[in-house]
């Protein structure tokens, strides 16, 4: 909690005049929605700095450009809480509510916001698949969904739970797997349209 205060106070040079929401970040999209996109945590100055999951930075404009082509968003950008962004059968949101410091949450973060997110999952009454962005949101999934033994992470990997839910693996679109080439677009858009057929 601390951490996102201090970030939402300080600022990156480049939104020195934004307005920081410095809170913690709840989810969004379609409450009918069948497929659940489950990140790790908010970005320090995208979604602590927007109030959206997944808003202002880059690991959005990987995210979105992929549901717009999988037919799940309705534009490709999320840029600010306000820019007209709405989904379609699909939910964004994250294991962890606050920004952690270097984007890497302790246990004690991921278990003090499993409520919340055991509590946004319930009212997902026609949940049928989970997108894993990464290895975090994959173990946090596996223990949601009592994954036992839990399974290991790989991109494209899918584990189906005994209630029926299907996790599916993907490498988080954070510049350290962009800039890299670990994740390309084409990758990325391959796991929105696996998640959108499973749903079909």
């Amino acid at each position: 909690m601390a951490w996102r205060e201090q970030v939402a106070v300080e600022r990156r040079a480049a939104y020195r005049d934004d307005e920081y929401w410095g809170r913690g970040v709840p989810g969004f999209g379609d409450p009918k929605a069948s497929i659940l996109v489950l990140g790790l945590a908010p970005g320090a100055h995208g979604a602590n700095r927007t109030g959206r999951m997944f808003t202002g930075d880059r690991s959005a404009e990987w995210l979105f450009r992929a549901m717009h082509h999988a037919g799940l968003a309705n534009q490709a950008t999320s840029v600010t809480r306000d820019d007209g962004l709405t989904l379609r059968n699909a939910w964004v949101t994250s294991a962890v509510k606050c920004v952690p410091p270097d984007n890497k949450p302790l246990p004690a973060e991921r278990d003090r916001c499993r409520s919340l997110l055991d509590r946004e999952i319930a009212l997902l009454t026609r949940l049928k698949v989970v997108v894993c962005l990464g290895g975090f949101a994959h173990d946090v999934a596996c223990a949601v969904w009592g994954v036992r033994p839990r399974t290991k992470f790989g991109h494209g990997a899918i584990t189906t739970t005994t209630s029926g839910v299907v996790l599916i693996d993907s490498f988080h679109p954070s510049q350290q797997n962009t800039f890299t080439g670990r994740l390309t677009e084409a990758m990325l858009d391959d796991i929105m349209e696996r998640a959108v057929e499973l749903v079909r």
